[in-house]
């Protein structure tokens, strides 16, 4: 009987082994299929009131504690985006993506290059991301878009999120 299984196992590898060399292998991408190059920023116009940073501290209905989101807007048209949420009792949880940012008329435009250190598919429209821009002045940043609306307040140059 201990035979039959082990000629039975044999039988099923050498099957399993000719099938695996049956596959096709997968070739490398030609430069057609190559990625799309990581795009350069393009530096803000000068004087731009939106350049800074600046934080939103709030509570989201379903949340325990409260949701902080701070935008880092640079000069030449580099950002990051970080969100964070704060419990009690609990260690913060947070995102940290970083990119190109844009003031187009009365849009913000967000594009996310990177989040959590890694590069994203710059095909994804969920990297991009497009806030009205309904009150902005030396102290305050009010936001429009998809999510819902954003309060700020600007932060000192420098400015990071306590963990």
């Amino acid at each position: 009987m201990d035979r039959i299984r082990i000629q039975a196992w044999v039988a099923c590898a050498a099957v399993l082994g000719a099938l695996a060399a049956c596959a096709p292998i997968k070739q490398a991408p030609s430069s057609a299929e190559s990625p799309a190059a990581r795009p350069s920023c393009t530096a803000a116009v000068a004087g731009d009131p939106l350049v800074g940073n600046w934080l939103s501290v709030s509570s989201q209905k379903g949340v325990a504690g409260s949701v902080r989101r701070l935008y880092t807007l640079n000069p030449d048209g580099t950002m990051s985006y970080v969100e964070q949420v704060k419990r009690p009792r609990a260690p913060s949880q947070g995102l940290d993506e970083s990119g190109c940012w844009s003031h187009e008329g009365q849009t913000l435009v967000l594009r996310t290059l990177e989040s959590n250190g890694s590069p994203v598919n710059l095909n994804d429209p969920i990297y991009t991301n497009r806030h009205r821009v309904d009150r902005v002045n030396a102290t305050e940043l009010r936001l429009s878009g998809p999510a819902g609306s954003v309060q700020a307040r600007r932060m000192s140059p420098g400015y990071r999120l306590p963990f």
